[in-house]
């Protein structure tokens, strides 16, 4: 994932218009968007400075200037935080410990029975659910490779079908991972997750290339599922304190609404097991 500053920086002054910054277009453009050297007159750096900054140079790049390219890019909280990672990207090593989920984790989605709910890694593996969860989606009947949701959305057809919604949940899952990929940019793991997916899916090419980044907080989830049909999900995600890597997701259907009635069916047809790695 080397050049991903080069890359992201790139794809974000294409968004801009010389216009918008209050800069007068002048010259023929090759490319749309943002030149460097406006950039960098904007963020008052050198363009040298900031040249060496997209090659990923610019390991100690103060906040100061990262802040004024963030500004200059108008890039929101989570771009200006990814700026910040694959700046300064964050060296631990190349064997990141297994995630794991903590007992007490594990005891709170046992007491979760009217919800679907999971817990996810950094590279989007379900690493546990409560019970309603897996009749929702059998994760317990899965090997550990299944449980990865991005292979699972760009690799097995039958999502499509899960997902009416199904570019924008792609989306979605491209967005984290990359955000992910800032973070950890020596999780051999992701890396070769990333590797796989883009031999394996165009979608996912041309998805992670648009150098989107996305924190998964919450929203809503439309499903079609193949015994009680369509499920509208909204859901929150919170991280576990002491595992910022983790997600605990949990969809919240309105009481009394024809989903919470249809998952109370579905409850009702089936009996798993709390997840377990």
């Amino acid at each position: 994932m080397d050049g991903d500053i080069g890359d992201f920086l790139r794809s974000r002054r294409a968004r801009i218009r010389p216009e918008d910054v209050g800069l007068t277009p002048y010259g023929r453009r090759r490319v749309p968007g943002l030149r460097r050297e406006e950039v960098a007159q904007l963020a008052g750096v050198s363009v040298d400075y900031y040249i060496r900054l997209e090659q990923g140079r610019g390991q100690s790049v103060s906040d100061a200037v990262l802040d004024a390219v963030a500004r200059v890019l108008r890039l929101d909280e989570t771009e200006h935080a990814h700026l910040r990672d694959v700046a300064r990207p964050r060296r631990s090593g190349p064997d990141v410990p297994q995630e794991r989920v903590r007992p007490g984790i594990r005891l709170l989605l046992d007491t979760i029975t009217g919800a679907p709910a999971y817990v996810f890694g950094r590279r989007l593996d379900v690493l546990a659910w409560n019970a309603l969860g897996d009749a929702l989606i059998t994760y317990s009947r899965m090997s550990a490779a299944g449980r990865s949701v991005p292979r699972a959305v760009f690799l097995d057809p039958a999502t499509r079908e899960l997902y009416p919604e199904w570019e924008a949940v792609a989306a979605e899952v491209v967005a984290y991972l990359r955000l992910s990929a800032g973070r950890h940019p020596d999780d051999r793991r992701l890396t070769a997750l990333v590797g796989e997916l883009s031999v394996k899916s165009e979608e996912f090419c041309r998805l992670w290339a648009d150098h989107q980044v996305k924190e998964k907080t919450y929203g809503v989830k439309r499903m079609v599922h193949p015994l009680v049909g369509e499920l509208t999900l909204p859901y929150e995600s919170l991280s576990p304190p002491g595992d910022p890597d983790q997600l605990l997701v949990i969809y919240t259907p309105e009481p009394g609404s024809r989903t919470a009635e249809r998952l109370a069916l579905l409850a009702s047809w089936t009996a798993a097991p709390v997840g377990r790695e």
